[in-house]
């Protein structure tokens, strides 16, 4: 079942990665008492996702953050180092924070998993974009195609704050 607005986000632990080392990020201390744009994206280093999507959120890092918005994560269902590899690679670390769902257990629990075994990718995440208030989601735009970076762009959330 697809999450909706209205809805709480589940409890769920991603992974990130630094120059530190792999750390946990719970889903509570991400989300609690802030606003906040996650986007997801089907892979890291893909083709869409590294040229049409993620450029749109670091472009528009200081117009999202402006309107209110206390941080922009972006959830990829890939191991903490290919994202960590992929923040360096975008020159999006410290701009936005890059985290990895490596099991798809958030990804599944929000209902946004797509099988992409067909291209070889296996389970992923369908790419969209939500505003999250206090965990709350208050918007959510899904992607028909994971081809496609339209309705999930940082435009779309600009024009929803």
């Amino acid at each position: 079942m697809t999450i909706k607005v209205g809805e709480r986000l589940p409890d769920a632990t991603f992974k990130t990665k630094s120059d530190d080392g792999v750390s946990e990020v719970r889903s509570d201390a991400l989300f609690k008492g802030k606003k906040i744009v996650l986007f997801a994206v089907p892979g890291a280093f893909t083709p869409t996702c590294s040229m049409n999507h993620l450029p749109g959120y670091l472009e528009n890092r200081d117009a999202i953050l402006a309107k209110g918005v206390d941080s922009i994560v972006v959830v990829a269902v890939n191991d903490p180092h290919v994202m960590g590899a992929w923040a360096k690679a975008t020159n999006g670390e410290g701009k936005i924070q890059y985290l990895s769902d490596g099991n798809a257990t958030f990804t599944k629990a929000v209902g946004l998993d797509i099988d992409l075994s067909a291209g070889t990718m296996g389970v992923r995440s369908k790419r969209y974009s939500m505003l999250v208030e206090d965990g709350v989601v208050k918007q959510l735009n899904i992607e028909e195609s994971p081809g496609q970076a339209v309705t999930s762009s940082a435009a779309t959330i600009l024009e929803q704050l």
